[in-house]
């Protein structure tokens, strides 16, 4: 289903084909990646990081595994000042800029939101290991198979179709936040704007993070894989049994960059008592965009439910309308 409008001035309908930016929605093509990679032997998610990307051992990170960065468990969860979007833009020096600085906290104690640097981690050690940059790697092995309308950033040919987001309040940190902690550094560096993904250098990039160009229909059909044991479309892009490593938990409680408790398993948020979404059971792993956006995998009843929009709400994860949608779908299938 579609509708609304693909422009704030309410001039250009939305269509069938209407993609747009979906921010963190992109983390799940990401982490999807990352299993198929797994599944088929390329990358380990209990080895070291370094034993595929050795520069990474630097500054005490010798011991941080795969799982801990498809986790937000590294201790690496931004950017170690100064950096500046240019910096981020460019895939080389981001990463480099990653492998250089110390870790935030000790890697595998808790959980800290990997907001806009998790697709860097990630994606390196996915091009370290099978020697295809994520963007690549995501073309060729799921959207391509599965004939979905997604990329992570946007070619020029498909520009013409992108609704830009309508950015939302500014977002509300802590006033007492601690300017020398986790949440602070990770959100500062650099900050986040909406309308840095109005430009052709954003949409060029690889921010495996947050620049995924797509809408509820391509998101769906790639995630439906996740939802079904690893087949979508007749096409099987991992085995049940690796899709079962979603559910191995990593974290269990407050996130030190989103304030709120996750349960977070190997590349997916996973029910819990305390789940912001209100998943609190079943075999169910998700995660949303800033702004609103949302994927729900409920591998229980094989259904995938997505949402994606360009007014983006309050919030960093889901909004008045995503979040009602999970209460709606909850309400159905009981």
């Amino acid at each position: 289903m579609w509708g609304g409008w693909a422009d704030e001035a309410k001039t250009t309908p939305w269509e069938a084909d209407t993609i747009t930016n979906v921010w963190s929605t992109t983390k799940t093509m990401t982490a999807l990646s990352a299993l198929i990679a797994i599944d088929r032997g390329i990358v380990d998610p209990n080895e070291k990081v370094a034993t595929y990307w050795p520069e990474f051992a630097a500054e005490g990170k010798q011991d941080i595994e795969v799982r801990h960065i498809m986790s937000h468990t590294s201790g690496v969860s931004g950017w170690a000042m100064p950096v500046t979007l240019d910096n981020v833009l460019d895939d080389e020096d981001a990463t480099s800029r990653l492998a250089a600085q110390a870790p935030w906290w000790e890697p595998g104690s808790a959980s800290g939101y990997h907001a806009l640097n998790q697709g860097h981690l990630v994606g390196e050690v996915i091009r370290r290991a099978d020697g295809r940059g994520l963007k690549q790697f995501f073309a060729e092995e799921v959207a391509g198979p599965l004939g979905a309308d997604f990329t992570i950033g946007s070619p020029p040919e498909n520009h013409d179709r992108i609704s830009p987001v309508i950015a939302p309040p500014p977002l509300q940190l802590p006033p007492d936040l601690d300017m020398d902690g986790v949440m602070f550094k990770t959100f500062a560096a650099p900050p986040a704007e909406a309308s840095m993904s109005y430009s052709d250098a954003w949409k060029a990039a690889t921010i495996g993070a947050a620049n995924g160009h797509g809408n509820a229909r391509s998101v769906a059909t790639v995630q439906a894989a996740v939802s079904n044991g690893g087949e979508a479309k007749g096409v099987r892009l991992a085995s049940a049994d690796t899709l079962e490593r979603i559910f191995e938990a990593q974290s269990d409680g407050p996130d030190l960059v989103l304030g709120l408790p996750f349960r977070f398993g190997l590349g997916y948020a996973l029910p819990g008592p305390n789940d912001p979404a209100g998943f609190t059971e079943g075999r169910v792993c998700y995660w949303g965009g800033w702004g609103g956006s949302i994927i729900v995998n409920d591998l229980d009843n094989r259904i995938s439910v997505a949402y994606m929009m360009n007014r983006m709400q309050d919030g960093l994860l889901g909004n008045d309308t995503s979040l009602a949608l999970c209460d709606a779908y909850r309400t159905s299938i009981r």
